[in-house]
């Protein structure tokens, strides 16, 4: 991912990250990647489920960010893990949006 695209990503993130909709989203990747014993290459002792089980707005960020590396490697070729990080991204690209046009138009 380039550098603006991380930022505009990090952006979203501490914007939406309190949104519950975000969290459940969030919870549905890790539940898949608990379920699948799936460890990113980068933190392969995390423990997932805990996380799960004990999400926190400031979570949000850290798990957007995996998703985004999972949809984007192509090592990763478990389709599941894939849509469930790919719906992720879509979430939050969607509430996003949504939070922005009720902004500026007031509805």
């Amino acid at each position: 991912m380039d550098e603006k695209k991380n930022q505009e990503f990090r952006v979203k993130c501490e914007t939406m990250k309190d949104d519950p909709g975000l969290m459940k989203e969030c919870r549905m990747m890790l539940d898949t990647m608990a379920e699948k014993k799936f460890e990113p290459e980068e933190d392969p002792k995390q423990s997932y489920v805990n996380m799960t089980e004990n999400i926190s707005a400031d979570d949000v960020p850290k798990v957007l960010e995996m998703a985004f590396k999972i949809a984007k490697s192509e090592k990763i070729e478990d389709p599941e893990i894939k849509i469930a990080a790919e719906r992720l991204i879509k979430t939050l690209e969607h509430m996003y949006k949504k939070k922005r046009k009720e902004m500026f138009c007031g509805f």
